[in-house]
């Protein structure tokens, strides 16, 4: 149980910061990056859930939820011991790919590329989008640096394209995407 009675300590005064494993890891490394931009991602959901209702909501609260799982395993580092550690697992990588394939199935293959905007919600999921890509390259840095669980590396590369998909459903299932016209304005 998580309880959070002060919330400034001063312990980071000096650019470090706590981890999970009670380890101090400077505030500019890739694992702390990393850690910030699934931070930033979630933000930019919760945003996102504002235009959102009925089964989008319902899929961004998950998400948002797993996000913070993602959080809390990038805070405790890699060491093979998973007892009593908090992990993203295979089958939240999976329920992305079901709600995926579930929305996609209502979409006409793209003839171009898809550009930001369109319905207020898309233009959110699509911000949101960019921002879990950005996380997903840090998660992929750290990894290459340090050891990182798998299925967290999976589920951020997954997450992008869940919320590219939902971003075209919310665009009246594709109707409304604005698309990208090669060299249109020389």
């Amino acid at each position: 149980m998580v309880r959070l009675n002060k919330i400034y300590t001063k312990t980071g005064d000096f650019g470090e910061t706590g981890l999970s494993d009670g380890s101090r890891a400077a505030k500019y490394s890739a694992r702390i990056t990393a850690i910030g931009a699934v931070d930033e991602t979630n933000s930019a959901i919760g945003v996102a859930r504002l235009d959102a209702d009925g089964d989008y909501d319902a899929m961004l609260a998950r998400i948002q939820n797993d996000l913070f799982d993602l959080g809390a395993d990038l805070s405790m580092p890699e060491d093979g011991k998973t007892e009593d550690r908090l992990r993203i697992v295979p089958i939240q990588v999976e329920r992305l790919e079901r709600e995926i394939d579930a929305m996609n199935a209502r979409l006409e293959p793209l003839k171009s590329f898809v550009l930001p905007g369109g319905a207020a919600l898309a233009a959110h999921l699509h911000l949101a989008r960019a921002i879990a890509r950005r996380a997903e390259r840090a998660i992929v840095e750290l990894a290459s640096k340090e050891a990182v669980n798998v299925p967290a590396v999976h589920y951020a590369n997954r997450l992008s394209d869940h919320l590219f998909v939902m971003a075209r459903a919310a665009n009246n299932d594709g109707m409304g995407d604005v698309l990208w016209v090669p060299g249109k304005n020389r």
